[in-house]
């Protein structure tokens, strides 16, 4: 019996201990993804009443986006801890059962019992010393499997308190948005550069076949161009944010699934995410256009171009200066898929991908009308 405990202690000696050490802390991420969505509510309160609501508040649905990201994380991270536990304690039943039948049977049996051997005085005296030796490794492996069936026990209980604390967090981003959308429409104070010509513009539209067309052809349609000159930008290039919360999908010049090649890049997004300008600059074009769905042409420096297109909803007019960071639009989708991570798995709670990042958002850049790679101009993990 005693040599049976020495063996499952040696095949489960450091197992435990290293898939333990291994594990990273969900509950710490979770805590502080929470603490995030906190202080984003917190600072939805306060832009309500500030002086530029559409800034405050733009920076309000930024919070959120971070603390909701921070939160899948989490909860992913910890459902996946969960499971890996589970299916760890389940491939070791046998193991773990022949351990708790030594243990038991150690401690019913009789102490005289115990101390006695076959072998004489001997033999009783090696096994005691055999059995000194493992002792400590057998309470040690018995305190490392309670603490996993703890563990399991805590993290199913976190999972239950972040998907609480993410429905909250949603309901509160869609109210920020909610918030700015409004803002943004009863903004009244940004100065303008032209006023556009919505005939001409149509008519550009309508003999327009290419997106490379409708560009070069912004600059005929503005009537009464003023104020004070684009400041060049050009020393800002590789330093811009990106207009959008993502990942760069397709590069420039990488084929889409129909094998088209495209001068842009690509961002995969959330469903509703913000879409801000990365610098001050005039509004050229916004509105549907071809088939890129609603597009915002922005004009960050003279002969310098920046075209968003994939859009849902877009802010703002034709010829009014954006200062940098102002809201643009929002992405499609429904926002509710943006929770859409939890669902029901044999072990219980479980997750999907919990990275949905189900819309798009083209982004191209135009040099004195020539495409060029936007990732020049961009901050993005080009080596990645």
């Amino acid at each position: 019996m005693i040599r049976i405990a020495c063996l499952i202690v040696m095949m489960m000696a450091g197992m435990l201990r290293a898939e333990v050490d291994a594990r990273p802390d969900a509950r710490v991420a979770a805590r502080d993804a929470a603490q995030r969505l906190d202080a984003a509510a917190r600072q939805m309160d306060k832009a309500t009443t500030a002086k530029d609501r559409v800034k405050a508040l733009s920076e309000t649905v930024h919070a959120y986006e971070d603390g909701l990201d921070a939160m899948r994380d989490g909860l992913r991270r910890a459902t996946v801890q969960e499971q890996r536990i589970s299916r760890e304690l389940k491939a070791r039943e046998i193991e773990i059962s022949r351990l708790l039948g030594v243990l038991q049977s150690i401690g019913a049996a009789p102490a005289p019992a115990t101390l006695l051997h076959p072998d004489g005085p001997v033999g009783t005296a090696r096994a005691g010393m055999v059995l000194a030796d493992i002792m400590p490794g057998v309470n040690s492996e018995a305190a490392s499997l309670r603490a996993q069936f703890e563990e399991v026990t805590t993290l199913r209980l976190l999972q239950k308190s972040a998907t609480e604390t993410l429905q909250k967090g949603l309901v509160g981003a869609q109210e920020a948005r909610t918030a700015l959308s409004q803002a943004v429409a009863d903004r009244t104070d940004l100065p303008r550069r032209f006023t556009a010509d919505p005939v001409r513009t149509a008519i550009l539209i309508a003999s327009t076949e290419t997106l490379e067309g409708f560009a070069s052809g912004l600059s005929q349609i503005t009537d009464a161009e003023g104020g004070a000159p684009l400041p060049d930008i050009s020393h800002r290039q590789g330093t811009l944010p990106l207009p959008v919360q993502g990942q760069v999908l397709r590069r420039a010049g990488e084929a889409d699934a129909a094998g088209i090649q495209r001068p842009g890049i690509v961002m995969a997004t959330r469903p509703q995410a913000l879409v801000t300008t990365p610098t001050a600059a005039t509004i050229r074009y916004r509105g549907p256009l071809l088939d890129y769905g609603n597009v915002m042409i922005l004009e960050p420096q003279t002969g310098l171009l920046l075209v968003l297109a994939g859009l849902d909803v877009v802010y703002g007019h034709a010829g009014e200066v954006l200062p940098a960071g102002a809201p643009v639009g929002l992405m499609a989708g429904d926002p509710a898929l943006s929770g859409e991570i939890l669902q029901e798995t044999p072990a219980g709670m479980g997750i999907g991908s919990g990275n949905r990042r189900s819309e798009t958002l083209y982004i191209e850049i135009r040099q004195d009308n020539t495409p060029v790679d936007p990732e020049l101009w961009f901050e993005t993990d080009k080596d990645d």
